[in-house]
């Protein structure tokens, strides 16, 4: 009788996970299978195992498990175990992580584009498109604006549902899994260190979590980013496109604003490289008076939470990470944003 011990079962196990990523990233069309049949699925039990706390479980997994990979070989050489074994035990722990990461969420990156799943073209570079996309977008953003207090915070359960029942009323064909009544952002322990390196909110892959900084005053706009991640959207400009494509069809006019207002710095990043100085400066002072002091003030109260130095690391280590999943345009991909909006038909523009 053959007896196969538990650590080669282990390692079987862990060799045809690590096998099936690959073949998910590398066979066309794989990943848009994952994303609409296995991720739905795993997501759902991932957030349903977290949702007993209000607390994110993504943290403590991620410091448990750079304390393990630190600590492990000091306990290891204590108790006289060879440097062969203790290296092969943090390449197996590390290889853990990366399966739990892919299946749990990451292989998102290998799906289909946007554009095929839109079945559009994607946009190419004409000023005279972009300049009439650009002046309707600016009548509704000083429309849709709401006088706000320095001090305002936005609460996430005063548009949560607002957000989950537009995501629901989106044509399948965008291959959107449907939000889950039980998920809810969750709160962090560590808000001040996401301020100083300028993260607003994450979607976190190990328990189908996501968060939304209050301390940033993030708003509809990332909360609406933050869960298209969680219903398998990968792509930070997708993200976006989505955030902006669900705020503005809200009843709620504060919640619109929000998602005009989202958008503005993308606007600015794409107006100031496609028109000239001329031409940007007289659309600027297009822009309603109270939107950009808004604007500034909400700019001013981030920067002062930010510090260049801790963002600049975490700005090269995510821009690194983005370019290895297939967005080659690193953080620039954010956006990229406004080209999907103008690929589609003019009543998604604004």
């Amino acid at each position: 009788m053959i007896r196969i011990r538990p650590k080669h079962f282990r390692w079987a196990v862990l060799a045809v996970l690590l096998a099936g990523i690959l073949g998910f990233r590398f066979i066309p069309g794989a990943g848009e299978v994952y994303s609409q049949t296995l991720y739905p699925a795993i997501s759902t039990l991932l957030a349903r195992a977290s949702s007993f706390t209000s607390l994110l479980l993504e943290e403590i997994f991620v410091i448990g498990a750079a304390l393990l990979l630190v600590v492990f070989p000091f306990t290891a050489r204590r108790h006289k175990k060879k440097w062969t074994t203790v290296i092969g035990r943090e390449i197996e722990i590390m290889a853990w992580i990366y399966i739990w990461f892919y299946w749990g969420w990451g292989m998102n990156y290998f799906r289909n584009s946007f554009f095929q799943r839109a079945d559009v073209a994607a946009a190419t570079c004409q000023e005279n498109v972009f300049l009439r996309f650009l002046h309707a977008y600016t009548d509704s953003l000083n429309a849709s604006f709401v006088p706000l207090s320095p001090s305002h915070r936005p609460e996430i359960h005063t548009y949560e549902q607002e957000v989950k029942n537009i995501y629901q009323s989106f044509p399948e064909h965008f291959g959107l899994r449907k939000p889950c009544a039980f998920q809810h952002p969750k709160q962090s322990l560590m808000d001040g260190l996401y301020s100083a390196v300028g993260v607003l909110g994450y979607m976190g892959p190990f328990f189908a979590e996501s968060y939304v900084n209050p301390q940033m005053k993030a708003d509809a706009f990332t909360y609406a980013h933050e869960l298209s991640h969680w219903l398998g959207v990968s792509s930070e400009a997708e993200a976006n496109f989505w955030a902006y494509q669900t705020c503005i069809r809200s009843s709620v006019q504060a919640v619109r604003y929000q998602g005009y207002s989202g958008l503005l710095p993308y606007i600015l990043v794409n107006a100031a490289s496609l028109l000239n100085e001329n031409d940007f400066k007289k659309w600027t002072e297009t822009i309603r008076p109270e939107v950009k002091e808004h604007y500034r003030q909400l700019h001013r109260y981030r920067q002062d939470l930010y510090n260049p130095f801790m963002g600049k690391i975490q700005d090269a280590v995510y821009n690194w990470y983005l370019k290895s999943n297939r967005i080659p345009s690193g953080q620039k991909n954010y956006a990229e944003v406004v080209g999907m909006i103008l690929s589609m038909p003019e009543e998604w523009w604004y």
